[in-house]
Parts: structure tokens; C-alpha cells; sequence
């Protein structure tokens, strides 16, 4: 395929099953959905920069469709072949909702492996040809040596501990020292440190091909694009950016080495996904693939004009996840991913959206959100919800489905009150923190459900909501309009950067507060990556757009600010030696037989006296009561208020309390494995204002 002169290449008829390019021995089926299309033509390009095909393949409806695909069969063309597609259709906008352009150069929504080196995003805007401009699809083979890998569905439940990252911002920065930067070989680089850390799992932020020019009018000429990845155009091709040669077809194959490595190394890999919107936006948008082969089925329209998008999502469409193709598409996406790539599961953006239906109302019984709750190939894979969408519907605690776990955004605004030192609100925090009982337990669901967490990739980091009350996102070029303006954060006294002693000391106290509290709840905690090393963003809280050093991890701090690391190191071991901290039932509170303690019970500042009542509280106090004969019970203490306190202990009749973990405390102190703990002798203890202190008995 590099010669100047490329063979013109012998076709037959195709199948229309499997959709998209898929190679065998004698060559490569081509096929792709359009119901609609009039005239169809399969371009074939020698690499990815051509600017014209060598070849054009017109296929003739007679022969080359079934149903509402369009098939082809290239006898012998070889993998690597990179392609697109140019299709028409009838001329109906407003009341059918066509969007056919014979001129636009298009994607196969089905491509295992995409090229934007050409890629023009305004052309693709404007009438006219984009041939010289367009993004290309590749050729790639299925073949690969997974040496006996498999999906982690081994690791329980209760014991995992996510850690969301970004695969490009990761290693990007020059401090990573890794051979290839901002990639999926980049990550595989920095396995050791996330073993050491001890998270079972990593959720990865979109990774799906996406559009990295979709962007406001002006930002890409400062030097800013679409960093994130919520804006996927490919959904069954890794992003070409993450790869070290996208061109040569290599992104199935360097996607497969990261999770395989991931494996070896006991972490499973959870993909976020976007299938919410696409990168085509709305009606001044882009065609990219969706767009010119089925716009009238792909999203919600408007039926009065079927020009108009919907959009419940702020981002210019809506994909019709419920249109029965769709639904489809969606499922064969994801069982492709954990079939073919190993994934072990997923997390949907404002996937509230899902459960729209087509009129845009949204459904209990939503057809796709079954489809992937009963599916045979899914049934070992996480499936998370972010349990809400920008038209306005939020369904934390209320998703459709039983196994559906959900981005507890109730969680996070409760403990983010309270350590900030919110009064009255301790009811709330240990509802929270016990596992969202109120939330989950009528719909027969459990603590597992719930996915807590105080940070995310939206919004401040760890080390920003301690220091900041305000955003500071002018620097995104949108007049700092941009990003939540209700961070419910607390800058403990000074806004920003300081140099003043007191104030860090007492941010990194409360960065050790967040972190505790986030892995002694009940629930499956998610940890933001840099947050475990005080990671800051300048306040900036919608890094978007910020590929960069400011949206970058920075490999200096794991050493700057190596006592946050130790800590949160320590907590996760912490978490992962007491079961009592990962219930797979919810608390009871009962007596029970053999048993020092209840699995819960609940004190104020005195013994069995909760503050429920009382609207000055900032204090909550509980024992965890161990679940096996070898475990030991735990005594929390959460004081978030600005005087310390003097609290008695249980009572532990022929045991000890030991003073396990003490926020106040600092560098080795304030968390100590067993063989560093010494005994309480006192029946009561004094606890440091804005500190948390867990005992263990024993």
C-alpha cells in the first residue's frame, strides 16, 4: 500500500453484517447503515494524509444493499488501508430532518481505527468539499496475543477503589519522564505508582475518538482545544491522539497492551462514555459520520421542524439512544469494548440521557438502559451512571436498573459542607456516610450503588477546594462565565496562593479530612488523580479545554508533597484491612449476637446522644462494629468544628482503643499501621479542631 501507483482493487457484493470494515482472508467487508441513502460511494486512500483516493467505489443498491445497509467486499485489499464515505439522499430538512451532503467526506460510525491528520473542522462546517480536509478511517486488524487476559470481574465490589484520570494529561507533563508522553503506552509506564497507591481500578476519561477542535469560536487561535474528550465522533475506535502511531493502525493494538498491562498488574480499566452527544453539535455543527448517514434516527429533533435539535445535553445535540439503531449501535459498542478489548467497565456522561425516550421524555423502561443491564456479556461489568443531564433531569438515587451504580452528587455537596464547617447537616453526613440508605434501600439497591466521591475532573481539585472560593477560569476565554460557581468550598482564610504557614498547614489538614472521610464511608469511593498529591489547577475548576501544564499531572509533587501521598496510601490500606468499612448490606444499627458492638452506633459529644437536633453541630461521632471474630471495631471521630473537643471513648471491656489515624497530626503521625500504635489509657480523648480520629479496638 506505499507504492505511488496503488492496484485498483477487484469488489463483490458484501455482507451487511458486521457493520463496519472487517478484514478476512481473501479482504475486506465493507458496510454501513444509511436507510435513506440514495447513492453511495466507498473511498479508499493509501495513508492517512492523502488528499485523494486512489480508488472510488460507487455501490449500486441492487447489489450492494440489504435492508438499510450499503456493503461491499475489496477482494485482497490489505489492513492498513485507510477509507471514508460519501453519501446522498434526499433533499428534506425540515420535515424529515436529512441532513445528506454528497460533498462532505464521512466517517464510518463503525471504524475500529480513525486518522485526523488532515482534519479541518470548519470545512466540514461549510458547503462544499472537505476531501483535502477530512478525517480517515483505517483498516485494522483483530488479531492479538492476549496471552489468557480476561475482563477483572474477580474483584469484589466492595473493595474497589477508583481512580479517575485523564490518559493524555497523565503523562504529558516533562516531569512524567516516560518514553512516550500522553499515551496508552505512556500509562503503562506508571503502573508501579498506581500499584503502590493501592486503587483497584482505573476510570479513564474519554478515550473514544474525539474531536480535539471542538472548541468556541476564537479559542483555538490562543492555543486552547478540546482536552477533555466529551465530544466523540468514533465510538468503537480508541482516540488517534493516544496512540504513537494511529496511522500505521496501531491504535487497537497499543489500547490492548495498556489494559493488558493494567491486568497483570490486578487494576481494571473502567471507560468514560459519551453517548449522550456527539462531536457533530447542532445545526451549525460539523458532518462527521452520524450527521450525513442518519441524522433523522441518531438524534432527538424537533417535530414541529425537524431541522432543530434538541438538546439535553448543552452541547448542541442529542443522540436518540432509545431509537431502536441506536439502542443497537449502543449495546454493540459496549460488548464490542469488553468482547474485544478487555474493558472491565464503564461510566456514562449525563447518562440521564439514556433514559430519554424518543419524544424526549424520559422512561423507567428505557430500552437501552435494560439492554446493557441484561446483557449476558455485560453482566460482570461495572456500569455506572453520572445520574443526570444539563435539560434538567437528575435521577441520583433513582436511576433506571438494580446493578447501576451512580455518581453520587448528593455525597460530595454534603461532605464538602461539612468539612468546610456547615452546622446542622450531621444527619445528612452520616446518612452519607453510612451509604445512602435513603437513596437506595427502597429501590432494593445497596450501599455498592452508590459511587462516592468529593472531587472530579469537573470542578476543583482536592487541594483547590481548600484554597479557593471563587473560580478562576478567565483563562479559558470565555470571561470566566464558564465552570460551577457553587463549589462549596472553603479557602481556610485566604484566597489562593500563600506563603503563610498556618494557612497550608491547616489546607493540607483538611485535604487529609476530605480524603478520610471519602474512604471511611460505606459505598465505593473514587479518588481524582493529583488529588492524592495536592494537585492544583489555580484555581481554574473546567480545565476543559487546557491541554497543557495547568490540565497536566505535574511528577514533581508525588515528592513535594510526598506526606499527602503516604496518607492517602496508608487510607486505601487502611479501608482494605477493616470489612466493616465495605458492607455490602446496609447498617442496621441492631444489637447483635457475639458481638461487642452493633455493625453502627451513633454519638455526639456524649455516648449514644447523635446531635441530630441540634443546628449548631459540626460533629459526628460513630462505632463500627467488626463483622468477623478476627476483625477489629473502629471508634470515628469527625470534629469540624474550630475548638477542639473532649469526647469519651466506648467502653472495651479486657481490650484497648488504639489511635489509628489523627488528621491534626502531621508527616508520620497521622496515620499509623498497628505495629506503630500505641494504647489509649484514657477513658475520653481530646480530638484538634477541624481533625478527624479513628481508634481501633482491639
Amino acid at each position: 500500500m506505499n507504492s505511488e501507483h496503488p492496484r485498483i482493487y477487484r469488489t463483490q457484493a458484501g455482507d451487511r453484517y458486521p457493520a463496519g470494515a472487517t478484514p478476512g482472508e481473501r479482504g475486506v467487508n465493507f458496510s454501513i447503515y444509511s436507510r435513506h441513502a440514495r447513492h453511495v460511494e466507498l473511498l479508499l486512500f493509501t495513508r492517512a494524509d492523502d488528499p485523494a483516493p486512489f480508488q472510488v467505489i460507487p455501490l449500486e443498491a441492487r447489489l450492494n444493499r440489504t435492508f438499510f445497509f450499503w456493503h461491499v467486499f475489496v477482494v485482497d485489499l490489505p489492513v492498513g488501508t485507510h477509507y471514508a464515505w460519501r453519501i446522498d439522499g434526499p433533499d428534506d430538512l425540515h420535515g424529515a430532518g436529512f441532513r445528506f451532503d454528497r460533498d462532505k467526506v464521512l466517517l464510518d460510525p463503525w471504524a475500529r481505527g480513525v486518522t485526523d491528520t488532515l482534519w479541518e473542522r470548519s470545512r466540514a462546517c461549510l458547503p462544499g468539499s472537505n476531501l483535502a480536509t477530512s478525517m480517515r478511517a483505517v483498516v485494522e486488524s483483530a488479531d492479538y496475543d492476549w496471552q489468557g487476559d480476561e475482563p477483572l470481574g474477580c474483584i469484589r465490589p466492595e473493595v474497589t477503589v477508583i481512580y479517575e484520570l485523564h490518559v493524555g494529561g497523565f503523562t504529558s507533563d516533562p516531569s512524567s519522564g516516560v518514553a512516550q508522553p500522553g499515551t496508552f503506552l505512556g500509562v503503562i509506564e506508571k503502573i508501579p505508582y498506581l500499584e503502590e497507591l493501592g486503587v483497584t481500578h482505573v476510570e479513564l476519561m474519554p478515550v473514544m475518538a474525539f474531536d480535539r477542535q471542538d472548541v468556541p469560536p476564537g479559542l483555538l487561535e490562543i492555543g486552547l482545544e478540546n482536552f477533555w474528550g466529551y465530544s466523540t465522533h468514533s465510538y468503537f475506535s480508541p482516540h488517534p491522539g493516544y496512540c504513537t502511531s494511529p496511522h500505521a493502525g496501531a491504535h487497537i493494538r497499543e489500547f490492548r497492551d495498556m489494559v493488558k498491562a493494567l491486568h497483570d498488574a490486578g487494576i481494571g480499566v473502567i471507560l468514560d462514555v459519551v453517548f449522550n452527544h456527539t462531536a457533530e453539535g447542532g445545526d451549525d455543527g460539523p458532518l462527521i459520520n452520524f450527521k450525513g448517514i442518519g441524522n433523522e434516527a441518531f438524534y432527538h429533533l424537533d417535530p414541529s421542524d425537524r431541522a432543530v435539535y434538541r438538546d439535553y445535553t448543552g452541547c448542541g445535540n442529542t443522540v436518540n439512544c432509545n431509537h431502536p439503531l441506536v439502542a443497537k449501535f449502543i449495546l454493540e459498542c459496549l460488548e464490542y469494548w469488553v468482547r474485544e478489548m478487555h474493558v472491565d467497565g464503564f461510566r456514562f456522561d449525563l447518562a440521564s440521557v439514556l433514559s430519554r425516550g424518543e419524544e424526549g421524555k424520559p422512561l423507567y423502561h428505557a430500552p437501552v438502559l435494560w439492554s446493557i443491564e441484561f446483557s449476558n456479556l455485560l453482566s460482570d461489568t461495572r456500569v455506572i451512571a453520572e445520574a443526570w443531564d444539563a435539560g434538567g433531569l437528575y435521577q441520583v438515587g433513582d436511576f433506571p436498573g438494580f446493578r447501576w451504580s451512580e455518581w453520587n452528587g448528593r455525597y460530595r455537596d454534603i461532605i464538602r459542607r461539612f468539612v468546610r464547617g456547615d452546622a446542622g447537616i450531621s444527619d445528612e453526613v452520616a446518612m452519607r456516610l453510612a451509604g445512602s440508605s435513603d437513596l437506595y434501600q427502597d429501590e432494593d439497591r445497596l450501599p455498592l450503588n452508590s459511587i462516592n466521591f468529593i472531587t472530579c475532573h469537573d470542578g476543583f481539585t482536592l487541594y483547590d477546594l481548600v484554597s479557593y472560593e471563587n473560580k478562576r477560569n478567565e483563562i479559558n476565554g470565555e470571561d470566566n462565565r464558564d465552570g460551577n460557581n457553587n463549589n462549596l468550598s472553603w479557602n481556610c482564610g485566604v484566597e489562593g496562593e500563600t506563603g503563610d504557614p498556618q494557612i497550608i498547614a491547616l489546607r493540607h489538614r483538611q485535604a487529609r479530612n476530605f480524603m478520610a472521610i471519602l474512604l471511611l464511608s460505606q459505598g465505593v469511593p473514587m479518588i481524582t488523580a493529583g488529588d492524592e498529591v495536592l494537585r492544583s489547577q489555580q484555581g481554574n475548576n473546567n480545565t476543559w479545554c487546557q491541554n497543557n501544564p495547568l490540565g497536566w499531572f505535574d511528577w514533581t509533587l508525588p515528592d513535594r508533597n510526598s506526606d499527602m501521598l503516604r496518607f492517602t496510601r496508608e487510607m486505601i490500606a487502611f479501608r482494605r484491612r477493616h470489612p466493616c468499612l465495605m458492607h455490602t448490606r446496609f447498617l442496621t444499627g441492631e444489637e447483635r449476637e457475639g458481638h461487642r458492638f452493633p455493625d453502627i452506633s451513633w454519638h455526639g459529644e456524649l455516648l449514644h446522644r447523635p446531635p441530630w437536633d441540634d443546628p449548631g453541630s459540626r460533629l459526628l461521632v460513630f462505632t463500627l462494629g467488626a463483622l468477623e471474630p478476627w476483625e477489629v471495631d473502629l471508634h470515628v471521630i469527625m470534629n469540624m468544628q474550630d475548638r477542639d473537643v473532649h469526647l469519651p471513648l466506648p467502653e472495651l471491656p479486657g481490650l484497648k482503643w488504639y489511635r489509628a489515624i489523627d488528621t491534626a497530626r502531621d508527616a508520620e503521625a497521622n496515620i499509623l499501621r498497628q505495629e506503630r500504635q500505641e494504647p489509649h489509657r484514657a477513658t475520653a480523648c481530646r480530638v484538634a479542631p477541624h481533625s478527624i480520629v479513628v481508634f481501633e479496638g482491639r
